[in-house]
Formats: structure tokens, sequence, C-alpha cells
């Protein structure tokens, strides 16, 4: 996997037809008008089918993958999500053994890390798609698309931050999270006050990572996760899980 991100395309760049590709395409995947193994169509396909030229669908995939929609491996294809990865299957044994409570903890003790050493790393570049990453989360309205988002952001954040060891632990712990049942606990306890407060803290986390400072990064993480802990214990003791 990719410790840093591809540079994004440059929305004003874009032409109509790169931007009617890009829409058309995204909302294949987000709707998941796909095959089992999450294979997408050939660029000649979508060009077919969209009727497009090829320099537009090639656009309109680069800018999915650096938004953490799909990723391509040469001589396979297309696919859907993120890359497989051997955490994976550690992930999958031990999901039935580990709570939610308990996975929060985790992200508590490796995400403020990982925010401190992507304030340190970060390009411009960087610092664009995540706020491009939180602004595609504030403006999700079904729960599934705030959490894909959601997590596309977490995500960017970790592999920006460059370490292979801490990112293969926060991997695991974001296999174990993304369960149906876990996925269902969190949407339960969202509501409208807490994304307007998720979306503030986002803001406030990337804003000190596109400041260079760690210290502000890792505090604004922790902050922010201590709300999701919280939030997520109060749902599940009220019994609304």
């Amino acid at each position: 996997m990719n410790q840093t991100l591809t540079k994004p395309v440059n929305r004003a760049d874009n032409d109509p037809e790169t931007d009617r590709v890009l829409a058309a395409v995204r909302q294949i995947v987000l709707d998941n008008l796909l095959p089992s193994d999450g294979r997408l169509p050939t660029e000649r396909q979508l060009a077919a089918e969209l009727g497009a030229g090829r320099r537009a669908v090639r656009r309109a995939l680069t800018q999915l993958e650096t938004e953490g929609l799909i990723w391509r491996k040469q001589g396979k294809g297309t696919f859907a999500g993120q890359p497989p990865d051997p955490t994976e299957a550690l992930a999958a044994e031990i999901v039935a053994e580990v709570d939610p409570l308990s996975a929060m903890e985790a992200r508590l003790c490796i995400e403020p890390a990982l925010a401190e050493l992507c304030a340190r790393r970060a390009t411009a570049e960087d610092v664009a798609r995540l706020r491009q990453l939180a602004e595609r989360t504030h403006e999700a309205h079904e729960a599934d698309a705030a959490e894909l988002w959601d997590g596309a952001l977490h995500r960017a954040i970790a592999r920006i931050a460059g370490n292979r060891v801490m990112l293969t632990a926060f991997t695991l712990i974001d296999e174990v999270r993304m369960g149906e049942d876990w996925q269902m606990k969190r949407h339960r306890a969202r509501n409208e006050a807490r994304r307007e407060l998720y979306d503030a803290q986002h803001k406030r986390i990337i804003d000190a990572i596109d400041a260079r400072d760690g210290e502000a990064a890792a505090d604004a993480m922790r902050e922010h996760l201590t709300a999701l802990f919280n939030n997520l214990k109060a749902s599940m003791s009220e019994g609304s899980v």
C-alpha cells in the first residue's frame, strides 16, 4: 500500500466531460453496482459505456484513486475500495473478541501520533486532499456515505504519516471496526449536532497539519476521538444500539 497520496486532479483543469465521467463512475462505486470481486470495467469499456474519451476516463479514475474509492493493480485491473492488506486475515480472527469501545481505545493510542507525523510530512497537495475529503464528509447526507468519506480521511492521514509499522496497526484497527454490526452502532450514535461537531474537529486537525504543528494536530485528533468514544459509549449505555 502506498504511504503517500497520489497527486490530486486539479478540479479547475477538469473539462465537463471529465466531471461527467467522474460523477458517473463515483456513483457506480458508491452504489456498489459491480461484480462480487469489485472490479470496474476497463478504461476502454467505461469510455464506450459513458460515451467519453479515454483521457477523461483516465483522469476520473485518478481522482477516485486519490479519494480512496478505488485502487489499481498493474495487469489485474481497477477495483472498488482499498487494496488487500495482510492485516485483513488477523482482523477477521479477532473481530468477535473485540468490542467497539476497545477499538476506540486503540484508536486513541495510535491516531494522535499519526496526526503528529502527518503534520511533519504532509505536502501542500496532501493538505488539499485532506480538505477535499473533509468536505465530502460534511456534504454526505446518507450515513453510509458519511462513514465512507470519514474513513477515507482518517486513512489518508495515516498514509501521509509515512510510518509503515504504525500504518499496519492503524489498518488492523480500521478493518476490525468496519464490520457491519459495528457500523450500525456508529450510525446510531450520530446525530446532526454531533456531525457538526465532528466536521469542526476535522477542520481543526487539518488546520494544524497545514500549519505543520504536530502537537496541535495530535491534540485535535485526540479531542475528536475522545468525542467519538464518549458519544458511542453513551449511545450504547442508553440501549439505543
